[in-house]
């Protein structure tokens, strides 16, 4: 029997697994209840966010709520959409951003709190680190091919959606593949707007 989201939640705010690596300490960042329909599995927190504690309180955030075509309210409603990175901690800064999520962190929480979610959802992978772990079967493709195959895709029932990350350098992959928003994102939009029956 999974656990219930609330012990869950508990138990990961007070998780210092990483903590001797973290430069700003330990501060897990997600969101997620038992009727979470809508998985975003992202990166890992920026320093805005782990002041904050808001997942995706940021511009990063912004420009995601803009291609799912949604609100604050809907996005950051437990019961609707879970906001799960692959680390939950900030892990510092590298040269040209941060640091890769802490490799413990997936390991111990995701498969516990994908237990507590409805079988039915809708996951979205948000960057190359997210594709990498739920998506290994694509490995060989790159970033853009990986989108692509899904946006071009006839399943009109696919589960997995592969996205870039939408830092500032999506931006970038916006403007060499402008198929993105000719293609994948009324895709995306029409498969969102599915699950919350908008």
């Amino acid at each position: 029997m999974s656990e219930d989201a609330a012990s869950l939640h508990t138990a990961i705010k007070a998780c210092t697994l990483c903590a001797e690596h973290l430069p700003l300490g330990p501060r897990p960042v997600v969101q997620f209840s038992e009727t979470s329909r809508i998985l975003i599995i992202g990166q890992a927190p920026g320093t805005k966010v782990h002041k904050s504690g808001i997942p995706w309180d940021d511009d990063s955030g912004d420009r995601l709520r803009e291609w799912l075509q949604i609100d604050k309210a809907d996005f950051y409603n437990p019961a609707q959409i879970a906001l799960v990175p692959m680390g939950f901690c900030y892990p510092g800064k590298a040269k040209g951003g941060d640091q890769p999520p802490r490799p413990e962190c997936a390991p111990k929480w995701h498969d516990r709190v994908l237990d507590t979610l409805p079988k039915d959802r809708l996951t979205l992978l948000l960057g190359a680190y997210a594709q990498k772990a739920y998506m290994s079967n694509t490995s060989k493709l790159t970033m853009a091919d990986r989108i692509r195959a899904w946006a071009e895709c006839n399943e009109a029932n696919s589960t997995l959606i592969p996205l870039p990350h939408p830092a500032w350098r999506s931006r970038l992959f916006m403007a060499k593949h402008t198929w993105f928003e000719d293609k994948a994102l009324p895709r995306l939009r029409s498969a969102v707007d599915a699950v919350l029956a908008r």
